[in-house]
């Protein structure tokens, strides 16, 4: 005895749905209101039938374009996630330094010794140095640290 009209949704394929309009997102097909708004409906949809409508007004993506996802981590200047956020960390300190510096040295009426070179200076070789050499990036693939963590 079938009660209900169609059948029922899983979450592989609502997450599924929710991809698609992650890409359509990305694309700018949707704003992300529109997006929100969308993956609400998805996750509240319980028949299959009612998640093609999420669905019916953009264009079918290719299947060899959904098959391969977009490299992560890397970004504009080609570098990690992770020495972005490190160069990042380091300006807006060396930038809240400076500010520091300069407000003393207005202060007092004169340039004061410029000791922001010694928090600088040394953070940004380290950086650089790691940059360059991609020390940090074959440690963390080392069998060490897996073993320490397990």
């Amino acid at each position: 005895m079938d009660i209900a009209t169609g059948t029922r949704a899983s979450d592989a394929e609502r997450d599924a749905v929710v991809t698609l309009l992650g890409r359509h997102l990305a694309d700018g097909r949707l704003d992300l209101g529109e997006y929100d708004e969308r993956v609400a409906r998805v996750y509240a949809t319980r028949f299959r039938d009612d998640l093609a409508p999420v669905l019916a007004d953009l264009p079918r993506l290719a299947d060899s374009a959904a098959a391969q996802p977009k490299p992560r981590g890397r970004g504009v200047r080609g570098l990690p996630l992770w020495q972005q956020i490190e160069f990042a960390s380091w300006a807006g300190v060396s930038l809240l330094v400076l500010v520091i510096w300069a407000a003393i040295s207005l202060g007092v009426g004169e340039f004061t010794y410029f000791w922001p070179v010694w928090v600088i200076g040394p953070w940004g070789a380290v950086l650089a140095f790691r940059v360059v050499t991609g020390f940090e990036g074959r440690g963390c693939r080392s069998g060490a640290g897996a073993r320490a963590l397990g």
